[in-house]
C-alpha cells in the first residue's frame, strides 16, 4: 500500500488528507560485504555474480554511448553494481495555480540534490490524466521537462475503464514519461466497479499494449497489505506482479529497519529478483502520522509514539525528532546492505526531506553539467546537443516552443531557414510564470514608475544586487527568472554600468579560452576536456543610441551583430542570414568538437517577439491599464531596440564594452550627431 499524503500549502490551514492507493512489487538481493549478490538455484553457496542472478546488470554496465537515452531501470541497477546508493522523490498534484508554481520551483531547488528519480501520484478526484494545470499527467509532465528531473508517473486502475488506462498511457507517451508506478488504488464502499481489480492486471495490460516501451514500478508492503489474509499471501500476491512485467518495488513507508530486512529476505526466497527500493517519510506533525496509523493500519514502534505523544502540540520539536528518527533508520537501512537507495514521501515539503538526505550523505550535487543549458531527461530530447543562446536564462520557455519537434540538433544546429518554433501565448502556464507572486515582483520593480530612469534602475540593482529604494534586493526580471549566474557575475560591474545608462542587458557571457571543462564555473561536458567562449552581449536601447552604435559598430570588424526593432520593420545585421555563429564550443576526448550554443540570426526572429513581449505580459500587466507605470514600459517595449554583439576574438580582451561605451559617450557629448562622421537615421 502506498500512502499518499494531500496536504494543503495555504499558510492560514495546514489541512492533511490520506490517500491509499494499492500495489506490491519484487526484487532481490542477498548482502555481500561491499557489493549487491542474487540468490540463485545453480549457485553452489546461495549466491552468484550479479550478472547472473539479475540479467538487466550486463546490459547496463556494458556503457552508453553519448545521446543514448537511459531508461530509469537501468540507472538503478548501474547504483546497485557500483555500490552508490541513491535517493527519490514522490510528490502529489497541488490544488491551485499557484501551489503548481510553487511546486515547480520545489522541484528545482530539489533536483540540485541529484535524486535519481522523482514520481507524482494519481488523484482520481482530480482528473488525473486531464489537461489542467494540476492533473497528475500535468505535473509530471513538467517536472520531467521543465524541472528536469526523470520522473514517474503513478498510475491506479481503480475507477478507470480499459479505455481511460490506454488513453492515459498513450498521453504519458506523448509527454515523454517512459516510467510507470503501476497501482491498483484506494477503494472505498462509493467506489465504482473497475474493470481491473488488482495492480498485477494494470502491469499485464501495460505490458500487452506498450511492451517493453514504459520501464514499471510497482508498490511493495513491508508489513503485509492490510486487505491481505496474510503477509504470505501478500509476498506471494507482489510476486505475481513482478511475474506480470513489473521492473522494480518502491515499499510502503515503515519505522523499524528489522521490518523491511525481514521483507527484503522473504521476497528473496521465492523468487522476486528486482531491485526493492525502501520508502521512507519523515515524520513532520503529529495529526499527519495520527491520519496515517488510521487509514493505513501501519504499526508505528511503541517508542516512537511514546516520543511524540508528549510533544503533539510543538510541531518544530516533532519535525527535528522525525529528521533523527529518519537519519538513523536509513543508516540502519544502508549498513543492512539490503537497501539501494531511499524513496521519499515528501508531503511536498522539501526541509526535512534535505536535511536527512544531506546528512545521510546522499544529497550531493549532480554529475558534471552535460551542456552549458539544462538538460532535460526526456527521451526524446536525448540526443538534443545545440541551441540558441538567445534562451540561456528561458530554458522553460525554450522547451516548450520546441515540445513538438520531431528531432533535436545535434552536432550542429544547420541551416533551417525557418525553425518551427511553437507560438508563445501561453504566458499564463505556471511553468512559464514567474515564481515570485505579484506582490513581491511590485516590491522589486516598483509599485510606480514615473520615468525610464526608474526601469533603467531595476535593471541596475538586478546586476549589481544592490537594495532598491523600497529596501528589496532585485532577484529577478521578465527575461531571467532568477539571480545572476556565476559566470554572470564575473562581468556584472560592466553590466551594471551599462544598465545605469540605459543599456538594459538580458543576456552575456564573457570569453573563455581554453578553460578546464571541470572549472566549476565556466565547465561542462566530459573531464579532460576544454570548453571556449565567444563574449556576447544582448540588450535594449534606445533608438537614439542604436542610431550612434550603427555608425560606430564598422570600427569593429570582429563583432557580429544584429539589431531590430520590435515590428521587424528595421533588421540591421552583417551576419548571413542562413549562417548560425557558434559562441560555445568545446574540445574533450575521443570526440568531435562540440557547440552547444549559437547565434542563429533566423532564431532571432523568433526570439524577438517573445524578448518585447515580455515587457507588456510581465510587467505592464502588473499595473493598472491607464497607469502612467504601464505607459512607460509599453513605450520602452515599442520603441526600444532589441541588440546582439558577438566578439569572434575569443583569445583578447573583448571589445564588446568599448564599442557600447563609444556609443555611450558620443551620445553624452554636447553635440552628438555633429560628433558622427556620417549623420545616420533609422
Amino acid at each position: 500500500m502506498v500512502v499518499t499524503i494531500t496536504e494543503s500549502v495555504s499558510p492560514v490551514s495546514s489541512e492533511v488528507a490520506v490517500e491509499i492507493a494499492g500495489g506490491t512489487g519484487k526484487s532481490e538481493y542477498v548482502n555481500g560485504k561491499d557489493a549487491y549478490y542474487f540468490e540463485s538455484e545453480d549457485s553452489d553457496n546461495g549466491v552468484s555474480n550479479p550478472s547472473s542472478s539479475y540479467p538487466n546488470l550486463g546490459r547496463v554496465t556494458s556503457g552508453l554511448s553519448e545521446g543514448q537515452y537511459q531508461r530509469l531501470t537501468d540507472k538503478i541497477y548501474r547504483k546497485i553494481e557500483s555500490g552508490d546508493h541513491f535517493f527519490s522523490l514522490e510528490f502529489f498534484p497541488p490544488r491551485t495555480k499557484s501551489g503548481a508554481v510553487n511546486l515547480l520551483s520545489r522541484l528545482e531547488r530539489m533536483r540540485d540534490g541529484g535524486p535519481l528519480f522523482c514520481d507524482i501520484t494519481w488523484h482520481p478526484a482530480g482528473n488525473p490524466g486531464g489537461e489542467s494545470e494540476t492533473s497528475s499527467i500535468t505535473i509530471a509532465t513538467a517536472s520531467l521537462n521543465y524541472s528536469g528531473l526523470d520522473t514517474v508517473l503513478h498510475m491506479t486502475c481503480t475507477e478507470q475503464s480499459i479505455g481511460d488506462i490506454s488513453r492515459n498511457l498513450e498521453k504519458a507517451k506523448e509527454v515523454g514519461i517512459r516510467t510507470i508506478l503501476a497501482l491498483r488504488g484506494d477503494r472505498s464502499d462509493e467506489t465504482k466497479p473497475s474493470e481491473f481489480s488488482y495492480a498485477a492486471d494494470l502491469v499485464k495490460h501495460i505490458r500487452q499494449e506498450h511492451g517493453a516501451y514504459f520501464d514499471i514500478g510497482v508498490a511493495g508492503y513491508a508489513t503485509g497489505h492490510p486487505e491481505a489474509t496474510s503477509y504470505e499471501e501478500d509476498i506471494r500476491y507482489l510476486k505475481k506482479k513482478v511475474d506480470a512485467g513489473a521492473d522494480f518495488i518502491i515499499t510502503q513507508l515503515f519505522f523499524n529497519t528489522d521490518v523491511f530486512i525481514r521483507f527484503v529476505e522473504d521476497c528473496r526466497k521465492i523468487g522476486i529478483r528486482v531491485p526493492i527500493i525502501p520508502g521512507v517519510m519523515p515524520i513532520q506533525s503529529y495529526d499527519s502520522l495520527r491520519h496515517i496509523i488510521k487509514l493505513s493500519k501501519l504499526e508505528v514502534p511503541q517508542k516512537i509514539v511514546d516520543i511524540i505523544t508528549p510533544l503533539k502540540d510543538n510541531d518544530e520539536a516533532i519535525r527535528n525528532y522525525g529528521i533523527h528518527q529518519a537519519v538513523e533508520m536509513i543508516r540502519s537501512l544502508f549498513q543492512s546492505g539490503l537497501a539501494p537507495g531511499i524513496h521519499f514521501y515528501t508531503l511536498n515539503r522539501e526541509v526535512a526531506v534535505i536535511s536527512i538526505a544531506k546528512q545521510v550523505g546522499l544529497w550531493s550535487p549532480g554529475p558534471q553539467r552535460q551542456f552549458p543549458w539544462k538538460v532535460v531527461p526526456n527521451h526524446k530530447r536525448c540526443q538534443e546537443e545545440i541551441r540558441p543562446i538567445f534562451w540561456a536564462t528561458r530554458p522553460n520557455a525554450y522547451i516548450h516552443r520546441t515540445k513538438h519537434w520531431d528531432e533535436f540538433p545535434n552536432g550542429r544546429w544547420g541551416s533551417a531557414e525557418s525553425p518551427a518554433f511553437g507560438d508563445l501565448k501561453d504566458y499564463y502556464l505556471f511553468y512559464l510564470k514567474s515564481r515570485s507572486p505579484r506582490d513581491d515582483l511590485i516590491k522589486m520593480w516598483g509599485s510606480e514608475i514615473s520615468s525610464e530612469q526608474d526601469v533603467w534602475n531595476v535593471f541596475y540593482n538586478y546586476v549589481s544586487g544592490n537594495i532598491n529604494q523600497n529596501g528589496v534586493k532585485v532577484t529577478r526580471i521578465p527575461w531571467n527568472d532568477g539571480e545572476l549566474s556565476p559566470e554572470t557575475a564575473q562581468i556584472a560591474d560592466k553590466l551594471a554600468s551599462l544598465n545605469q545608462r540605459g543599456v538594459l542587458t538580458i543576456n552575456s557571457q564573457p570569453s573563455v579560452n581554453g578553460c578546464s571543462s571541470t572549472d566549476p564555473i565556466h565547465g561542462w561536458g566530459q573531464p579532460g576536456g576544454y570548453v571556449y567562449q565567444k563574449a556576447y552581449l544582448e540588450f535594449f536601447t534606445s533608438e537614439e543610441n542604436v542610431r550612434i552604435l550603427k555608425t560606430i559598430l564598422p570600427k569593429y570588424p570582429q563583432l557580429n551583430y544584429h539589431i531590430i526593432s520590435k515590428n521587424g520593420k528595421f533588421n540591421y545585421s552583417n551576419a548571413h542570414r542562413h549562417c548560425p555563429i557558434a559562441v560555445t564550443w568545446g574540445v574533450f576526448p575521443g570526440r568531435e568538437i562540440i557547440q552547444p550554443t549559437v547565434v542563429d540570426p533566423e532564431s532571432y526572429l523568433v526570439w524577438k517577439d517573445e524578448a518585447f513581449s515580455l515587457w507588456t505580459e510581465q510587467w505592464a500587466k502588473l499595473y493598472s491599464d491607464d497607469s502612467k507605470s504601464r505607459e512607460v514600459i509599453q513605450d520602452i517595449s515599442n520603441y526600444y531596440y532589441l541588440v546582439n554583439l558577438v566578439d569572434n576574438d575569443f583569445q583578447k580582451e573583448t571589445c564588446l564594452y568599448d564599442a557600447v561605451e563609444n556609443m555611450l559617450s558620443v551620445k553624452n557629448s554636447p553635440h552628438p550627431l555633429e560628433t558622427l562622421s556620417v549623420k545616420e537615421t533609422l
